[in-house]
């Protein structure tokens, strides 16, 4: 129980609970008498009546002498004449009553006693519960103690996280300011980087006109005095008529001929030079065959076989990777074959003998790799990664040479274009992108309303695949969607043909769909019984020579379809025990690669 001497409580609280106290102990003990008051009280006033009846009884001293002298008192005489009890009666009487009263006294005591116990036993627990009030009390005053200072703790913490808001809002408020600078330090590196490269080609156009000057001015003069000394002694050894020839009028002409060549020779090799130094750093959009734009620089054209085989048989059957294998693509010379998987590595294979012979491992991707392709020269290998990139390596070393970085999330398709030194990126952030491989910068930034599971390329068209059911096709000179081709399935693949007139599309409502192009319309849908297909990136392609449709199954089977009659033509079964990812056709036609889920990659011929 708290006292005076405790600082943290006021003096008037502790006063107040004193009285409080007290005054609940009258009010307990004045309970256990009230009973017991009114008894005694009542009982007092028996006896003082009782008192009063034995000082009537009592006789004077007169009267006893008198019935002395009269012969003595008898018990047994009767009433009086006038109806007044005799002593004797009246004696009888009072000591029963007086016997009554002492036994009602006694029994009052007793009851007294018991009160007395009782009043004890209460007082007992009156004071029990008084200390275990009193305890009660000193812990609430701790808890209330301890309540202040949890409340003067939070109030701190709520200052020191206030504190830490606003200097958290004046950090981003500050990186916001440098990232502001930052671009405009970009912007303003570029604007340089433009102008020095400007100013190179002029510094070099003119060194090269003033070396082409000299030359003329050295070499040219040399050059005529020597042919006009030849044409001297040739003229000195013949015999010539004075009268003027025609022949002479034809020199005349063809010297001042020259003479205009030297002139205009200048300029043209001023502006040749002026164009071979802007070339490689020409920052414009090119058009191709836009009126009055420069044609685009194209790989060259890949042979591809006139009549595809039909494989039969797998040759070679290799655990390549670490984990499941997602992309596989061959090469332009059809020897060549890229696998890449969950491992994080692209791996090179040579086919020699009918046999797959490792021969190289391209390695830094940030991410499982989910497609692969080869540029058409060969020479360069582009994957799409999980971690937000695509990665660019050149074949022959084993790091990434450049990394395309610019998406938000997984890219999950990435595919060189016809020109030269483009590709075209497509991710599940909805949006798909062209890049620049030449200085590793995104030229265009295409936004979508669906996950982009795949991309194709055309001469100027890009098509891209999916999670909305749709095909949408993209002028790659114009900034909109040209046209929507509706499908009934999320689509999972695109494969465009060599003559670019038919597009193959893979879909998870277990088909496949040829579009004619020319018209935009769907030509054939292939199914099969079985089929199915067993993932968002599964990969179904044509033959080189557009006469079959190849996919693979959930079960590791490979189906084959003919493109005219869309009928099944044969289903390849045996090595794959797990759903087959993607499957490559080589551009000679005479093999098949094909990939699943547990690591494998098989050969078929």
């Amino acid at each position: 129980m708290a006292g005076p001497s405790d600082p943290g409580v006021p003096a008037a609280r502790w006063k107040r609970h004193i009285v409080r106290q007290l005054r609940q102990r009258d009010r307990t003990q004045k309970a256990l008498f009230l009973e017991l008051v009114p008894a005694y009280n009542r009982l007092l006033e028996k006896a003082e009546l009782l008192a009063q009846f034995s000082e009537k009884l009592q006789p004077e001293p007169t009267d006893v002498t008198r019935a002395l002298h009269q012969g003595g008192w008898e018990e047994e005489s009767g009433p009086d004449s006038d109806g007044v009890p005799s002593p004797a009666a009246l004696r009888v009487k009072w000591q029963e009553e007086e016997e009554g009263l002492r036994l009602v006294c006694g029994e009052m005591a007793y009851q007294v006693v018991e009160k007395s116990a009782a009043l004890g036993t209460l007082e007992s627990q009156l004071e029990e519960r008084q200390s275990r009030l009193a305890a009660l009390e000193a812990r609430v005053a701790q808890l209330q103690e301890a309540r202040e200072k949890q409340e003067g703790q939070v109030d701190a913490r709520r200052a020191l996280n206030a504190a830490q808001r606003a200097a958290y809002e004046a950090l981003r408020v500050h990186v916001g300011h440098q990232e502001a600078a930052l671009r405009r330090l970009e912007e303003e590196a570029r604007d340089l980087l433009d102008r020095l490269v400007r100013r190179k080609a002029r510094a070099a156009a003119e060194r090269n006109l003033r070396n082409e000057r000299r030359e003329r001015k050295f070499f040219y003069p040399r050059a005529k005095q020597a042919r006009v000394s030849q044409e001297l002694k040739k003229a000195a050894k013949r015999t010539v008529s004075i009268s003027e020839s025609p022949d002479t009028l034809g020199d005349g002409i063809r010297e001042e001929a020259d003479t205009l060549a030297l002139a205009a020779e200048p300029a043209f090799l001023e502006s040749e030079a002026g164009e071979k130094w802007k070339r490689p750093f020409s920052f414009k959009k090119r058009r191709g065959h836009s009126v009055g734009g420069a044609p685009e620089q194209r790989y060259q054209s890949i042979p591809v076989c006139v009549a595809a085989r039909l494989p039969t048989r797998a040759q070679d059957v290799l655990d390549a990777h670490l984990s499941e294998v997602n992309a596989v693509r061959f090469g332009p010379s059809s020897s060549l074959l890229a696998t890449g998987g969950a491992d994080r590595l692209i791996l090179l294979w040579n086919i020699v003998g009918g046999r797959l012979e490792a021969n190289q491992t391209l390695e830094g991707a940030g991410g499982s790799i989910t497609s692969v392709d080869f540029d058409p020269s060969g020479s360069q290998v582009l994957a799409a990664t999980y971690n937000k990139a695509a990665q660019l390596w050149k074949v022959g070393e084993a790091q990434s040479k450049e990394t395309l970085s610019g998406h938000t999330d997984k890219v999950t398709a990435a595919k060189f274009k016809l020109t030269m030194h483009q590709a075209v990126t497509g991710s599940r952030d909805r949006t798909v992108k062209e890049w620049d491989l030449g200085r590793a910068y995104c030229s265009r930034t295409i936004n979508v309303l669906s996950y982009c599971n795949d991309v194709v390329c055309g001469d100027h068209v890009i098509i891209s695949g999916h999670n909305d059911q749709k095909i949408r096709f993209w002028d790659s000179r114009g900034p909109r969607c040209t046209q929507v081709i509706p499908v009934q399935g999320r689509v999972t693949s695109l494969s465009l043909s060599h003559d670019q007139l038919h597009l193959l599309s893979c879909s998870r409502d277990d088909t496949l769909k040829v579009i004619d192009l020319r018209v935009s319309n769907v030509r054939q849908v292939f199914r099969a019984d079985g089929f199915r297909c067993g993932s968002d990136w599964t990969k179904a392609v044509f033959s080189p020579d557009r006469s079959y449709a190849l996919a693979g199954s959930w079960d590791g089977a490979l189906y084959i379809w003919d493109v005219d009659t869309g009928k099944l033509e044969s289903s390849l079964r045996g090595p794959h025990c797990a759903a087959v990812n993607a499957v490559a056709w080589c551009y000679s036609g005479s093999h098949v690669v094909s990939v699943d889920q547990a690591r494998k990659v098989v050969l078929w011929h």
